[in-house]
This record gives C-alpha cells, sequence and structure tokens, in this order.
C-alpha cells in the first residue's frame, strides 16, 4: 500500500456519516450493530484515507442511493491519480482472454448486483461513460492485476467525507477468464471485479482471509462471504425492497479546484497478491 497524494477536483460532494468497526457516529447505526461490528473487525474493514472514513452519500430513511457505472468508451486521463490515472476500452484485454464483450459486460453487472442484493445501495449502467460515478477500464500503463481508485471531498463537514467518484482499472497484459478453473495466475473477472467495486464503495481489505475483499486471490467461493456482507451493511444498510430509488447527480468534472481537494488511494500493493502456484 502506497501513502496518499493530492489528486485534481473532478466531481460532486455529498452527504456522509462517520463511521467506525468499534462504535456509531451521527445516529444511524444502533449500538447493537456497532458491537457486531467490533467482533467481525477481522472480516472486513472500512476504508480510512488519509485517516478519513469514505462512503457514498446515504439516501433519506425508506430510499436508496442509486450509483452509475460504466465502462471506459475512449481513453481517458486523470491527473495526479495515484492509481488508474490513464484507462482504455478493455476490448485489446478481452480478444486477447478470449472473452467476449457481451459476456464481459454481464460478468460486471453480476459484480455489482451482488453487493446491491445484500446491501441499500443499488447500481445502473450509465448511458455516457462520462456521467458514470464509478469507471471501469484496462489500464494504459499495465502493471499489477487489478486497481481501485477512490476520489472523496477532503473539505466535507461530514464526519465521514463523501467518496465523489471511483475508478476501476484491470491489467490488459495479463490473462482473464470467466469462471473458476484452479489457476490461480489467470484471475476471474467476476471474482476481480466484485472485490475492486468493494473498494469504490468504503471497504478496504480485511486483517483475516476468506473473504472477496481479502487481499489475495483465491477460488474458493464466486460470492459475497460473510465478513463482505457485514461490511457493506454497516455502510450503507441492509437492503430494503421497497425502498424508493433515487439516483445520484451526474459526475461533474467542471468543479473549482479551490472550492474541494481530492484524494485517491492505491491499491496495488496489496490487491489481489497472488498465491504460489
Amino acid at each position: 500500500m502506497r501513502e496518499e497524494r493530492p489528486n485534481p477536483p473532478p466531481r460532486r460532494t455529498g452527504d456522509a456519516l462517520r463511521f467506525s468497526v468499534f462504535g456509531l457516529f451521527a445516529g444511524l447505526l444502533s449500538c447493537t450493530i456497532g458491537a457486531a461490528a467490533a467482533g467481525d473487525s477481522a472480516s472486513f474493514k472500512p476504508l480510512r484515507l488519509e485517516g478519513n472514513g469514505v462512503r457514498w452519500q446515504v439516501a433519506a430513511k425508506g430510499q436508496q442511493r442509486v450509483l452509475s457505472y460504466a465502462i471506459v468508451a475512449q481513453d481517458v486521463e486523470f491527473a495526479g491519480a495515484r492509481n488508474c490515472g490513464k484507462m482504455t476500452k478493455l476490448d485489446t484485454l478481452l480478444s486477447t482472454s478470449q472473452i467476449a464483450p457481451e459476456t464481459a459486460r454481464a460478468e460486471i453487472a453480476a459484480a455489482f448486483a451482488m453487493w446491491e442484493a445484500v446491501a441499500n445501495i443499488g447500481f445502473r449502467e450509465a448511458a455516457d461513460p462520462a456521467t458514470a460515478d464509478i469507471l471501469i477500464g484496462a489500464q494504459l500503463e499495465p502493471e499489477g492485476w487489478a486497481f481501485a481508485n477512490v476520489f472523496y471531498d477532503t473539505l466535507s463537514t461530514e464526519p465521514v467525507k463523501p467518496i465523489s467518484r471511483a475508478l476501476i482499472c484491470l491489467n490488459p497484459d495479463k490473462r482473464w477468464k470467466v469462471g473458476f478453473n484452479g489457476d490461480l495466475r489467470t484471475y476471474d473477472m467476476r471474482y476481480t471485479i466484485t472485490h475492486e467495486i468493494g473498494h469504490t464503495i468504503g471497504l478496504d481489505h480485511p486483517s483475516g482471509g476468506g473473504q472477496i475483499m481479502g487481499y489475495r486471490y483465491e477460488e474458493t467461493f464466486r460470492s459475497l462471504q460473510p465478513g463482505d456482507v457485514s461490511g457493506v451493511v454497516l455502510l450503507y444498510g441492509k437492503r430494503q425492497p421497497d425502498s424508493i430509488i433515487v439516483a445520484s447527480e451526474p459526475a461533474n468534472q467542471a468543479r473549482h479546484a479551490s472550492s474541494v481537494r481530492l484524494y485517491a488511494k492505491r491499491w496495488g500493493a496489496r490487491a489481489f497478491t497472488a498465491r504460489s502456484p
């Protein structure tokens, strides 16, 4: 894991609450949930950047926050980003790994659906990548396997700083696959994207293993594990099937630099450390 450094200001801000696996703040979480979180600290870990808790703005009671995501459609650059600073389309990556574009799109949708199924947060694919909350693409400067980059508003007065945009990038020089076959040197796309989505919504690597959010790639499960579920529910609450859907505002790159400072966290040093064959 590398030290955070400032990023230029894309995107918007929003409301947030401070969170902790050892307790609760601002009245959103009950003492019972806070105590349970303390016991589960080895299986999940909320993300902290520059000492700040971060997560997407939470919708009002009875509502569900819906974030948009998109696959990069052209070369994009985020000057100063610690990770995923330059991304391109997935075309070459998919062609090299012999994965059909429609299959990749379905795997990405399935990864988002895992998180949506257990927590009060939803996802929809954006028609225009420029307005998406979460962008997914291939690295233009390949390294590692998979990375996530999180932007948040450090000047927010909220105890937990609101995430404003996030990036996920995959290494096009690596081989990718759909499903498990025991080859730990070729990563399953759905498993990988699910892990990186976890970072983009506010989860870190837990101290223990056996979770999707664990820092090692493994092929013993392909769905969220109890720690993953506990972590995302702590941040956003349990899924409420009858909630009113509240979409996020479109991402906005025109925000003035003097009004907000954004930082990014690099995950490459720990994310998906391959086990030895």
